[in-house]
């Protein structure tokens, strides 16, 4: 099961073509996402009302959209106002309509109560059309439940491991504790390792002569957005402290949307506000975060595909735990609370 009151990202806006359709699923909820004439985002349930027939398959006419089944016509609304096959259209002739959102690059979708869809709730990515920052477009198919990618992205002990020569560097970042607090909609993690040797992804493109101080700070936001504040300093140069100037930052953005009960769509953009006149920097910081969140999902899977052999496996927690079983409390209270304002009075 799936949040429903909560703003999804269901993709790119470069995905969402002025003519035909951007077909996705998104929590088990198949969608047509179209541009009107003046560009507007729409998102239609891609299941026409009288057989069932993808509207993701129809024809765009105009600020319309016809079924090509039976010929079926929907304007904007989702309301059918044309049926070829006689003169009378039935009031319950209609497809679902969801409230979308076009910001800072990402379609985002409302698949709950269209009365709660409060656009203010959507989290801050500005940093992925800021023109002081740089990022390339990312985008990964997981054939995993979203959760296992959410306990992954809440625990970055697992950098030196499983990205020895990308984003991880050496083991004195595993030792490190994060600090997990409890935020209004998510948890907030913060990990500084002080003193290590810097990530290869970095030393490709920002050479470091000597140790550095590391930083991640991120909120996880239900039902799976990252907002990150990452990058590293000379050590002993003040970072922990704010002293920034000789640092080299980035700004995580990343979005889980469940397809379906057993696979995700990962969005994901890392930009860097140094060397912004190189594309060849972000090229190389954009190759080493897909390398990195490949090795992220060939891990993953194969945890998956382990714990699918045996129903009754439970999962050992340990310390560094502390965040994942947060955030699962959250999803879970949240699903809970959504099913007993559905329940008849």
């Amino acid at each position: 099961m799936f949040i429903k009151n909560c703003w999804y990202v269901a993709g790119w806006d470069k995905e969402v073509p002025q003519d035909g359709f951007l077909s996705r699923t998104i929590a088990n909820m198949p969608l047509a996402i179209w541009r009107d004439s003046h560009n507007k985002v729409i998102a239609f349930e891609d299941r026409c009302c009288h057989r069932g027939a993808p509207l993701s398959k129809g024809r765009r006419e105009g600020d319309c959209v016809r079924c090509m089944y039976h010929g079926l016509k929907f304007d904007v609304k989702g309301i059918c106002i044309e049926i070829p096959s006689q003169p009378r259209i039935p009031p319950q002739a209609k497809v679902r309509v969801f409230p979308v959102v076009e910001k800072h690059r990402w379609i985002w979708i409302w698949l709950g109560d269209p009365s709660l869809a409060d656009e203010s709730l959507i989290p801050d990515t500005h940093w992925l059309d800021d023109p002081a920052w740089r990022s390339n477009d990312g985008y990964i198919h997981y054939d995993v439940n979203y959760l296992l990618i959410a306990d992954n992205l809440l625990d970055f002990s697992h950098l030196p491991y499983v990205h020895p020569t990308t984003l991880g560097g050496t083991e004195d970042y595993a030792k490190v504790q994060p600090k997990v607090e409890r935020t209004d909609r998510g948890v907030k993690i913060t990990r500084w390792a002080l003193n290590i040797d810097p990530p290869a992804f970095v030393q490709k493109v920002h050479p470091f002569e000597g140790k550095v101080d590391r930083w991640n700070i991120y909120d996880f936001i239900a039902p799976g957005i990252l907002l990150m504040d990452s990058g590293m300093a000379p050590a002993g140069t003040g970072a922990p402290e704010g002293n920034r100037v000789n640092a080299v930052e980035f700004r995580g953005c990343q979005a889980l949307s469940p397809e379906h009960d057993n696979s995700t769509h990962y969005f994901f953009a890392h930009p860097h506000n140094f060397a912004i006149d190189r594309p060849d920097v972000t090229d190389s910081i954009h190759q080493s975060v897909v390398t990195a969140f490949d090795e992220d999902r060939e891990i993953v899977e194969a945890q998956q595909a382990m714990v699918a052999l045996d129903p009754n496996f439970k999962m050992v927690n340990l310390g560094i735990d502390a965040a994942l079983s947060q955030f699962r409390w959250i999803v879970s209270r949240a699903i809970e609370q959504e099913n007993k304002s559905a329940e008849p009075a």
